[in-house]
């Protein structure tokens, strides 16, 4: 009897591991629709997507691997994409990042850019602000039909510097040279040829502005035939 109130009182003095979540302080960056070029000119749909985008990054969100939910403090980069998607209506969005690419791979929105090792690359011609931007190679995952790992959106550019501007979610990535932590604004640049990862590819969000999208597919070079369905 004595052995086991020792065993007891000694379990209960060392500690044990703890399963608590551990989360970064969030570190973000938002910014004014008045200071993105030509935003003014976006169809209001698209507008309106990127409000709504530039509305979480006032919200001081941190990273949260698996998170799609605001409400828990924070979300990772398909779940930023996920939360503002749907709650534009767009309810068939997928939760995954390679799966939300397969999704404007079905509806033949998504362009690769296989080649493309500058942002003035013919392959990246017809982005737009509000198109959808995917990476692979980011961090190692299971095997995945297509090898997506992030996903973030494209704002447009800076007014006053002209540098390309994203939306997501990241723990790392840089905004005008500061690392950022959580669902905020960031740099747009390729990753360094050295690098795992890779940008994959673009596009617009499937069902989002209907006319602008289709009209976009006709201006693909070298007069292939395309689908133009939606």
């Amino acid at each position: 009897m004595k052995s086991l109130l020792f065993i007891l009182a000694l379990l209960s003095i060392i500690p044990l591991p703890s399963t608590a979540e551990v989360r970064r302080p969030a570190s973000v960056s938002t910014m004014l629709t008045s200071e993105l070029a030509d935003f003014d000119k976006q169809p209001v749909e698209v507008q309106t997507l990127i409000r709504s985008a530039l509305g979480l990054t006032e919200q001081k969100l941190t990273y949260v691997f698996g998170s799609h939910d605001p409400r828990r403090g924070g979300m990772d980069c398909s779940g930023a994409i996920y939360y503002l998607l749907t709650q534009a209506g767009l309810n068939e969005t997928p939760r995954q990042s390679d799966q939300i690419c397969e999704w404007l791979m079905k509806k033949g929105l998504f362009r690769r850019t296989a080649q493309a090792d500058t942002l003035n690359h013919p392959e990246l011609a017809t982005l737009r602000p509000g198109d959808l931007l995917f990476w692979s190679g980011t961090y190692n995952t299971t095997r995945r039909k297509t090898p997506v790992t992030h996903v973030m959106l494209y704002l447009g550019k800076n007014e006053t510097t002209g540098k390309p501007i994203i939306f997501g979610a990241s723990d790392g990535r840089r905004y005008e040279g500061q690392k950022r932590t959580g669902v905020s604004l960031f740099d747009f640049v390729l990753p360094k040829e050295s690098s795992k990862a890779n940008f994959y590819g673009f596009g617009p969000v499937p069902g989002l502005v209907k006319q602008a999208s289709k009209k976009r597919l006709l201006l693909i070079p070298f007069f292939r035939r395309v689908n133009t369905e939606n």
